[in-house]
């Protein structure tokens, strides 16, 4: 069964091109540890709400724009080794990310329904 795991980032907006730079190179990573496909998407029809919003759960600025992002996993077992190699991996903690990574949110989820056409 696959397992996902979901990304919400601020990012300023003024760093969009470095941003791109960065997942390419993480991304990367992701694939070579076993990740099926990763997809990074910037935001572009974000409303903001009346209770709570993207914007608001990682605390954007209006000089930022949410990027929702999420990797696809064959299964978790392929996520969880993915992630204790990774932890390890040099390329890893040199990347110097173009975002304020405590305001990132993540999590990792387990499909229970997938529609195609």
């Amino acid at each position: 069964m696959p397992y996902v795991d979901g990304f919400v980032i601020p990012v300023p907006t003024q760093r969009k091109a470095e941003f791109l730079a960065h997942a390419r190179t993480i991304d990367a990573i992701f694939l070579q540890y076993g990740a099926l496909r990763v997809m990074e998407c910037w935001g572009d029809d974000v409303p903001a709400g009346t209770t709570t919003d993207f914007a608001r759960a990682v605390g954007a600025s209006p000089e930022e724009t949410v990027v929702f992002s999420w990797i696809e996993w064959p299964d978790k077992a392929t996520r969880d080794a993915a992630g204790q190699k990774m932890r390890a991996d040099p390329r890893m903690m040199a990347e110097q990310p173009p975002f304020d990574g405590r305001r990132l949110i993540y999590g990792g989820f387990a499909p229970v329904l997938e529609l195609t056409s």
